[in-house]
């Protein structure tokens, strides 16, 4: 029996601790495989490490290729005329948040018969592996041979429900920096029918009281729009779940600590963008070439006074227009004797991404930020968040 039904049956009934082993056996069995690596991407999305017992060096050869099919999305192919072997380097990518590569060594005359299937198998792989995240620690440690994270780091990403997410009409990225050690900078975001919700959040104060505050404020955003009844506001409505979230916050906290959050809701159909500005996240539009600042009406940070009410604002979005939000230690990052970043090199940093994918986008960005630090540590937590949305074309 071949084909992806049976890999999917396969890893559904698998330990999700093993899973790799799993993939592995089958690739041997069903595809002739003589060999495969499957790589996950460190928290920065900037260094893949394979996961399992492999020692790095031990498949430093597949380094380079595998880096390329990643930072491309696209199958990578290592194969030379009149050899015998070939490797196939594909994307492990599960609804537009990317995961890793698998790389898959087999006989070079099996190439063309076995890719097809093989794409396919690494969607599902790529399916599989998100879900087991959630069930074992053994991916999580095996992306973390680059650092080690702080216990607010590790709060803030266990929160976040993906990174990227990709479907005809609408792309979406996130990211945090400093990745091994985010403090209270967050995001977060879900589909909802043709609603997709984008939350920019950035917690009051540093460290574990940040990141504390900042999971609050994620929570009471995820159950005030849980918690409308159906019918009563349609999930693009953004006003009531504020009001149920700074309520939750004031409650807590007294007006002691308060979130600075940027909401957005946007009909992934029609361009439609809701929005509340509710604190220092920053909006930039991209559209034909130009970068300019989104500016909307300021208001109360979330949980700063209690029975604080909100009111949406609205815009149209055009075919091809591009949203980067970005939070205060983007903008506002400062050195010594010098303008922000976000007056000096922001615009110029997201004009040269023009041609790059969300995900791409945001680590260009960021190494633009890195680069304005001249090496030196963040001062401050960063979060960048690139959307690109586009009329879906007609089924």
């Amino acid at each position: 029996m071949s084909g992806v039904g049976s890999i999917d049956k396969a890893l559904r009934v698998a330990p999700p601790d093993r899973l790799v082993e799993t993939l592995d056996a089958y690739l041997s069995a069903t595809h002739g495989a003589k060999n495969s690596t499957v790589w996950l991407a460190d928290y920065r999305s900037t260094t893949l490490s394979p996961a399992g017992a492999d020692a790095p060096e031990a498949v430093g050869d597949q380094l380079g290729p595998a880096t390329r099919a990643f930072a491309s999305q696209t199958p990578v192919l290592e194969a030379r005329e009149g050899q015998a072997f070939a490797r196939l380097h594909l994307p492990v990518t599960a609804w537009g948040e990317r995961v890793g590569v698998l790389s898959v060594g087999l006989d070079a005359a099996r190439l063309p018969s076995e890719r097809p299937r093989l794409e396919e198998l690494a969607e599902s792989f790529a399916v599989a592996l998100a879900a087991a995240y959630r069930r074992t620690d053994r991916y999580h440690m095996d992306r973390r041979r680059t650092g080690r994270l702080t216990m607010a780091a590790e709060m803030q990403w266990d929160l976040l429900p993906a990174r990227g997410y990709d479907q005809p009409g609408v792309k979406f990225a996130g990211q945090l920096e400093p990745a091994y050690a985010v403090c209270g900078d967050h995001f977060d975001w879900s589909v909802n029918g043709d609603w997709l919700t984008v939350t920019a959040l950035n917690g009051m104060g540093t460290g574990l009281d940040a990141a504390l505050l900042s999971t609050l404020a994620v929570n009471a955003m995820r159950n005030a729009r849980r918690s409308i009844p159906a019918g009563q506001s349609s999930p693009g409505d953004l006003a009531d779940q504020a009001v149920l979230a700074a309520d939750a916050i004031f409650s807590q906290y007294g007006g002691a600590r308060h979130v600075a959050t940027l909401l957005l809701s946007l009909h992934t159909g029609t361009g439609e963008l809701r929005m509340i500005d509710a604190g220092s996240p920053r909006m930039l539009l991209v559209r034909g070439g130009q970068v300019r600042d989104v500016d909307l009406d300021p208001q109360l940070p979330l949980g700063m006074f209690g029975d604080t009410r909100y009111v949406e604002e609205r815009m149209q979005l055009e075919p091809g227009d591009r949203l980067f939000v970005v939070s205060d230690g983007v903008h506002g990052a400062v050195r010594q004797n010098e303008p922000t970043f976000g007056e000096r090199e922001l615009s110029r940093a997201i004009r040269s991404t023009r041609l790059q994918p969300p995900a791409e986008a945001i680590s260009s960005v960021m190494r633009s930020l890195r680069d304005y630090h001249a090496g030196a540590e963040l001062a401050d937590d960063a979060l960048i968040i690139c959307l690109d949305w586009s009329p879906r074309a007609d089924p």
